[in-house]
């Protein structure tokens, strides 16, 4: 059929055109929103974004700050493309629950067990209570936690109710109540400005190794079965052990601790490629390559990571999962 030469042009420039947009479409960059610089979240997103551009060179991603609450409304939003979450608050936004107001409906997950996070509680070992029911309930308290609002200090908040204080109890007993970031607040342990500290970071942590080797004698806090217990039942948070020798410094047994763990958030329009070739990639180099990204990732167990129900799991992570047969069809 005979076309216009305007026509003709204008399909014969689309038709030039089209290599060219689909290596625009094969370079576009992704966004990974992590932890704050210099923190776990962001070295292990940095290290994993970096084997999988190894792996596959036309997946480009640009990893940003972030943090454990406000990662999942972010990735919900679209802002960024994916993040990591902590299991049992991801799976709070997809319901709405406390602390989100709203349900997080377009949240999709490559798996989680990624990095278990245990949380840590340091007290001074030369005076003062040795348990943490009577370390919180003390009057004269003074602790340091993460960030307001941070998984740590939400967390801590909700053992502290459960034993009958708060913050606000805790300053109007004349006590103090830090929350900093967790140089500052390692700083504040080490002069004196408070007793007691209590951060989420998988081990080994930098900060609890700095601690211990700092002036002041410390030692790991255990948690009381019913506080374990509580948050376990109440929040999905999970039950673990610090094994003895991992803080020498710190313990002298077994430290058993409530933990939670890491979970790859994505947002649902991630193309199916996209989620497939990163988690592919990902159960390509479990074990020793991932533990060179941060020793964490170690125990990540892709037989078990696709099990995660907080979220749905991505189409294309379905497909890495069932391709390695960790999965069934």
């Amino acid at each position: 059929m005979f076309q216009p030469k305007a026509t003709r042009r204008v399909v014969l420039g689309s038709a030039l055109a089209m290599p060219f947009i689909r290596s625009a479409a094969a370079q576009q960059t992704y966004e990974w929103v992590a932890g704050s610089l210099g923190g776990g979240w962001y070295t292990m997103a940095a290290g994993v974004s970096a084997l999988i551009k190894d792996e596959n060179p036309d997946i480009q991603i640009r990893v940003v700050p972030g943090g454990g609450l406000a990662n999942s409304t972010r990735v919900n939003n679209g802002q960024s493309q994916m993040g990591w979450g902590i299991d049992a608050f991801a799976a709070a936004a997809a319901k709405g629950e406390d602390p989100y107001n709203q349900k997080h409906e377009r949240l999709r997950c490559l798996g989680s067990g990624y990095s278990p996070t245990e949380h840590n509680f340091l007290r001074r070992a030369d005076a003062g209570p040795e348990d943490m029911r009577a370390i919180l309930t003390q009057r004269g308290l003074r602790l340091g936690t993460a960030q307001r609002s941070s998984t740590d200090e939400m967390t801590l908040q909700r053992a502290m109710r459960f034993l009958g204080t708060s913050p606000d109890k805790v300053r109007a007993e004349g006590g103090r109540y830090l929350s900093a970031s967790y140089n500052d607040i390692a700083a504040a342990y080490g002069d004196g400005q408070v007793d007691y500290i209590y951060v989420a970071l998988a081990k080994p942590a930098a900060m609890l190794t700095e601690v211990s080797q700092g002036r002041r004698p410390t030692r790991l806090v255990a948690f009381p079965q019913d506080v374990r217990d509580h948050l376990e039942q109440t929040y999905a948070y999970s039950q673990g052990i610090i094994p003895a020798g991992t803080y020498p410094q710190l313990q002298s047994a077994d430290v058993p601790v409530t933990t939670m763990d890491s979970v790859i958030m994505v947002h649902e329009t991630l193309p199916d490629d996209i989620a497939y070739r990163v988690t592919r990639t990902l159960i390509r180099n479990k074990g020793q390559r991932l533990v060179t990204i941060h020793p964490s990732m170690g125990a990540w167990d892709p037989a078990v990571s696709w099990r995660y129900q907080g979220l749905p799991l991505h189409p294309g992570a379905t497909r890495a999962f069932r391709e390695a047969g960790v999965m069934p069809a």
